[in-house]
């Protein structure tokens, strides 16, 4: 999914969500308010888990270089992994708030090259873990609350840090298998994200899923067969968060 069919997708998930809330305020009688003035704080904290699905944007160069004419194609996979952070939440207006949301990932992604061969295509599968720092600033507008029931919008940039990075490794076989893709260890992405609330008695807690897109190329080409196929690799992570407030 690119960019501009997330934005979509979100904004009309944010938009059913409002009805829905709205509806609901409208067919029964107002309830009593948990944390009534928990939106009147300048500040508040909390903490969030994550499930994550990372993966790569791939762009091959072109044409392909004469040594890699065998290569057929580079296809990305996803794989499953999950996050950790807390949450720091300025208070700017009724509507607006600045949120800093630092979190560690833990994931892996795969690359995926189908080779020509004497006995027809065959897949090398390179898998490539990860453990990022996300350094996220977010500016979140929230719908007016419904009872204890709210949704919000989020949009921003964060600052990636790989701690597994393997750009200064070296890479000395020729062996497929044996060969490292680098990757650079600093990352910019672009996020963009929904999120609907919930008024607890003691805490607010949140589901929020949120689409990332790396505005940097991160492969360290050090011309290896895995790495000269490719001009550009971007990354992408789809995050799926509960946050609890308070």
């Amino acid at each position: 999914m690119n960019l501009y069919k997330t934005i979509i997708v979100i904004f009309c998930c944010w938009i059913c969500s409002e009805a829905v809330a709205q509806s609901h305020t409208y067919n029964n009688k107002e309830q009593a308010k948990n944390l009534p003035k928990f939106e009147k704080r300048r500040v508040h904290f909390g903490f969030l888990i994550g499930i994550n699905s990372n993966n790569f944007i791939v762009n091959r160069k072109n044409p392909p270089l004469e040594n890699n004419d065998s290569l057929l194609a580079i296809n990305p996979s996803s794989s499953t992994g999950f996050n950790l952070g807390i949450i720091s939440d300025l208070h700017l207006s009724d509507f607006f708030n600045l949120r800093f949301t630092p979190n560690l990932a833990f994931t892996s992604r795969t690359l995926n090259y189908t080779y020509q061969t004497f006995d027809g295509p065959k897949v090398f599968q390179k898998d490539i873990e990860s453990t990022l720092i996300n350094l996220p600033l977010n500016l979140k507008y929230k719908s007016v609350r419904l009872n204890n029931f709210s949704a919000y919008f989020v949009g921003g940039a964060a600052y990636t840090i790989d701690l597994a990075s393997n750009v200064k490794a070296d890479n000395l076989s020729t062996n497929l298998s044996d060969i490292i893709v680098k990757l650079r260890r600093d990352d910019i992405v672009a996020e963009i994200g929904f999120g609907t609330e919930f008024y607890l008695q003691y805490f607010k807690f949140g589901i929020e899923l949120k689409m990332s897109y790396g505005l940097r190329n991160i492969l360290y080409d050090d011309g290896t067969q895995l790495s000269t196929p490719i001009d550009k690799l971007r990354s992408k992570m789809l995050l799926l968060s509960f946050t609890f407030e308070g």
